[in-house]
């Protein structure tokens, strides 16, 4: 008998430490990619499907009855971007999930040309669908609380890393996004725009255009400078990057005639004054550099031909077409050089 009670007792005990090990030991998995993703539809059963599928668990029996016994109780299921640290246990899992102490996605935004770039980027990142992002940026009454249009929807992009929730809307998305862009146009930034006698939409999409026209710092003030007086006197700004846009044809190496006719307000080869928004999103550097442009005499600019990214500028259209021909017959040799390789 006393043989008996004493087995009994050992299973007991081990019983007891197995269940023990099973809520407390590290039975957790991180799933690949570290993240565990619940969807906002997602209830109590897809998310023991998906622990499964993960294999972040591999079995649900004690998950069930961890969260109905215990203090952790809890029955509907908050959806996010949750982090899954390989080793932990049952009860810390199950903390995680019913506080709804997601992990923030780091979004990153740098230069993004047009609205489907950007709905493109929210769809990698977060649960909003790319389509549902469109809806709303192809939607002039959708924009329109923001004080926003589908031409001047992408100011509202100031590019820079975003901690936002995975599960965060469209709408929360761009409410953060309007407001970080607020922030950015403090007084200081306004005074100067109203200095240049532009908006903040103007100030941007002006170095929208300076952004895609170069990378050297050391002439983006200069580039703007051109603009700024072209601007000023009623001419067209001409600016090639504009004509890629307009024509979606970012791959264009080298604007020929041809393209110029194309019949967009974004051409500024056809239409005279700034394009009604912006054709990327600066970075807040170049806009800066738009902003502190300096007074200068000069309406033209072109490439070097040195071809080291920095540009030669005129004040008159003689001295540019000296420029425009030197660089012109150092590509012209560089392009001949290739072929006979």
């Amino acid at each position: 008998m006393k043989k008996i009670i004493v087995l009994l007792l050992i299973i007991l005990v081990l019983s007891a430490l197995f269940i023990a090990w099973k809520i407390l030991g590290p039975t957790v998995h991180a799933p690949e990619g570290k993240y565990l993703y619940i969807r906002s539809n997602h209830n109590m059963d897809s998310l023991k499907q998906t622990l499964i599928q993960e294999k972040i668990l591999s079995s649900t029996f004690y998950f069930d009855r961890v969260r109905n016994i215990s203090r952790v109780n809890f029955k509907n299921v908050k959806p996010g971007r949750y982090k899954i640290e390989d080793g932990s246990n049952l009860i810390d899992l199950i903390r995680k999930l019913k506080r709804g102490q997601q992990e923030p996605v780091r979004f990153v935004i740098n230069k993004l040309r047009t609205k489907e770039d950007l709905a493109s980027r929210i769809g990698r990142n977060f649960e909003c669908e790319p389509t549902q992002a469109m809806h709303y940026l192809l939607n002039n009454d959708s924009l329109k609380k923001w004080n926003l249009d589908t031409n001047t929807v992408m100011t509202a992009v100031i590019p820079n890393t975003y901690l936002l929730h995975w599960n965060g809307s469209f709408t929360q998305i761009l409410n953060r996004l309007k407001y970080e862009q607020e922030k950015f146009w403090n007084e200081e930034r306004l005074a100067q725009a109203q200095q240049l006698k532009l908006t903040p939409v103007q100030v941007y999409t002006l170095a929208s255009i300076v952004e895609e026209e170069t990378n050297k710092k050391e002439d983006k003030g200069k580039i703007a400078s051109v603009y700024l007086n072209r601007y000023r006197k009623g001419m067209k700004l001409q600016a090639d990057p504009t004509v890629k846009y307009a024509l979606r044809g970012f791959d264009i190496k080298r604007v020929y005639h041809k393209h110029l006719t194309v019949a967009s307000p974004y051409n500024t080869y056809y239409a005279t004054g700034l394009p009604p928004g912006p054709i990327c999103t600066p970075s807040p550097q170049t806009i800066d550099e738009v902003l502190n442009s300096p007074e200068t005499p000069y309406l033209f600019f072109v490439a070097k031909p040195t071809f080291d990214g920095f540009s030669n500028f005129a004040k008159d259209y003689n001295e540019h077409m000296k420029f425009a021909r030197a660089y012109q017959k150092a590509l012209d040799s560089l392009m001949q050089s290739k072929q006979s390789k």
